[in-house]
């Protein structure tokens, strides 16, 4: 995961420093444009972000079987809430979990929800989550930067929670270990595949470990 501002050791911190200022950017959403508002001491304050715009271009491109009305997705490291408002527009029948350690974060994301007049987005801290919840789709663009043993102890927490035939689409800078990644999830034994590879950027398609 690239930063893009000089609180780079901030985006991930539970209570970020510094002036919260916003900075207004619009995307292309799946049913219309999404107006977003970034803030610094939140990952990618100025704009979309180059891997999470290959990871919703990869997927936009892709035919996919929708996932069943009333079941759960995820955006971990929602930031704010790029990823996670994507999938509440393209799927207004789920319930979409959008997760970070970060609350001012949060808050930027459950504003950006407001925004765009997506009511099926919960944004919660990871531990507010009911243990009883699992995922049909997990999308992220994982926080590579907390380092490996955190990152992998992350990835283990999330992709646990996929329901048996869900899936998670990540994506992850090749020049900050991508497919080191890969062959650590598959030692995991989870199945992974990798769906595209652009501006320095891999996605992924990970799916429950296989017998």
């Amino acid at each position: 995961m690239t930063q893009d501002n000089q609180n780079n050791s901030h985006y991930f911190s539970a209570t970020p420093s510094g002036d919260a200022s916003r900075h207004q950017f619009t995307i292309a959403g799946p049913r219309g444009d999404l107006v977003i508002e970034g803030a610094s001491g939140v990952f990618s304050q100025h704009g979309l972000d180059k891997g999470t715009g290959v990871l919703l271009d990869t997927m936009r491109k892709r035919e996919v079987t929708p996932p069943v009305a009333g079941t759960a997705l995820c955006d971990v490291g929602c930031g704010s809430g790029v990823i996670a408002l994507t999938l509440a527009a393209q799927y207004p029948q789920c319930t979409v979990y959008a997760v970070d350690v970060n609350e001012r974060a949060r808050a930027l994301c459950a504003d950006n929800a407001r925004t765009n007049k997506l009511s099926n987005i919960v944004v919660c801290s990871p531990e507010e989550i009911d243990p009883d919840v699992w995922f049909a789709l997990i999308w992220s663009n994982p926080p590579i930067r907390i380092g490996k043993d955190a990152l992998h102890q992350l990835l283990d927490t999330w992709l646990a929670r996929l329901n048996s035939d869900g899936a998670a689409h990540l994506v992850v800078s090749k020049n900050l270990g991508a497919d080191s990644l890969q062959q650590w999830m598959e030692s995991r034994r989870y199945a992974v595949e990798r769906l595209g590879s652009s501006k320095g950027f891999r996605v992924f398609e990970v799916t429950h470990p296989q017998d």
